[in-house]
C-alpha cells in the first residue's frame, strides 16, 4: 500500500548543472548555463499550497557552494538559471509488475495547471527560468555537476 503522504505532494527531482537545454521536434524551447533542472510531477491529490511549497524549496534549496565548498547557497543567493520540465511518469507506482501504473499522477489539465503555477511562482522568485512544453515529447540534455541530485517533495 503506498502511503498517503506520497499521494500527496508534487515532486521535483533537482538536478545541480552546468548546463541543460530542452527540446521539442528538434527545436531548443529552453535552456540555461550554470543552475537547476528540476523534473516536475503534480499528483492527483495535490492542493495550491504543494505549487506555492515547491516552488520555495526549489529556489532556496542550498545546493550550491559557499566559500567553504559546503552547500550552502540556494538559486536564489547565486542568481543561476532554473530550467521546470514537466515529467508525469516521476508518479509512476512501481512496486509491483513490471509496468509502471500512473493513477496516483495529476490528469493532464491538473497537471498543466499546476506546472504553470509553479512556472509563474518561480518566476517571481528568480530571474532567469526556462521550461519544457507539457504534454510534449521533449528531449531534456544535461551536465550534471557533482552529481548532485535531489528529490524534492512539497
Amino acid at each position: 500500500m503506498v502511503s498517503p503522504e506520497l499521494t500527496k505532494r508534487m515532486i521535483g527531482l533537482l538536478q545541480r548543472v552546468t548546463e541543460a537545454s530542452v527540446a521539442v521536434d528538434g527545436r531548443t524551447i529552453g535552456e540555461i548555463g550554470r543552475g537547476l533542472l528540476v523534473l516536475v510531477a503534480v499528483q492527483r491529490d495535490d492542493q495550491p499550497a504543494n505549487v506555492a511549497r515547491l516552488a520555495e524549496r526549489i529556489t532556496t534549496y542550498r545546493v550550491f557552494a559557499d566559500a567553504e565548498g559546503r552547500m550552502n547557497r540556494s538559486l536564489e543567493d547565486e542568481s543561476l538559471g532554473l530550467l521546470l520540465v514537466p515529467q508525469f511518469t516521476l508518479a509512476a507506482d512501481t512496486k509491483k509488475g513490471t509496468r509502471a501504473s500512473f493513477t496516483r499522477a495529476a490528469a493532464p489539465e491538473k497537471g498543466q495547471e499546476y506546472f504553470e503555477k509553479l512556472l509563474d511562482l518561480c518566476k517571481k522568485r528568480v530571474d532567469m527560468v526556462e521550461s519544457g512544453e507539457f504534454g510534449a515529447n521533449m528531449q531534456v540534455a544535461l551536465i550534471n555537476d557533482g552529481p548532485v541530485t535531489f528529490w524534492l517533495t512539497s
